[in-house]
């Protein structure tokens, strides 16, 4: 079964940094995605960014690119995600989640949002 956990959430204030984490487990090898997607009251969910297990191939929301770094950690089956320079608008219910993609495609041919798979979510509350 497949199971994602995110932790690494908080408060921080504008312009601040925290550092996203999700374990997955109960995949079995293959070509799969892991990505981040965002929720937030009363606006529609975003994709944030998404990697590729197998060559670590990345994509950025516009808003974040240049702010979030993806990247993951295969041995200990953890992707991370690093947010810097942390805004108001940030602001949101962060959620991990997983596809199993055939060869050929890149993550966000899907957007996470769209993923088999999510984990709980973690809060991120940027606020001064």
């Amino acid at each position: 079964q497949v199971q994602l956990v995110e932790s690494g959430g908080g408060l921080v204030q504008p312009g601040g940094s925290l550092r996203l984490s999700c374990v997955v487990s109960g995949f079995s090898v293959g070509n799969y995605a892991i990505g981040w997607f965002r929720q937030a009251p009363e606006k529609v969910r975003e994709g944030v960014s998404c990697i590729m297990t197998s060559d670590g191939s990345t994509y950025y929301e516009d808003s974040v690119k240049g702010r979030f770094t993806i990247s993951r950690d295969n041995a200990k089956n953890t992707v991370y995600l690093q947010m810097n320079n942390l805004r108001p608008g940030d602001t949101a219910v962060y959620y991990c989640a997983a596809q199993l993609f055939g060869s050929g495609f890149v993550c966000n041919d899907l957007p996470p949002y769209e993923y088999d798979y999510r984990g709980q979510g973690t809060q991120v509350t940027v606020s001064s």
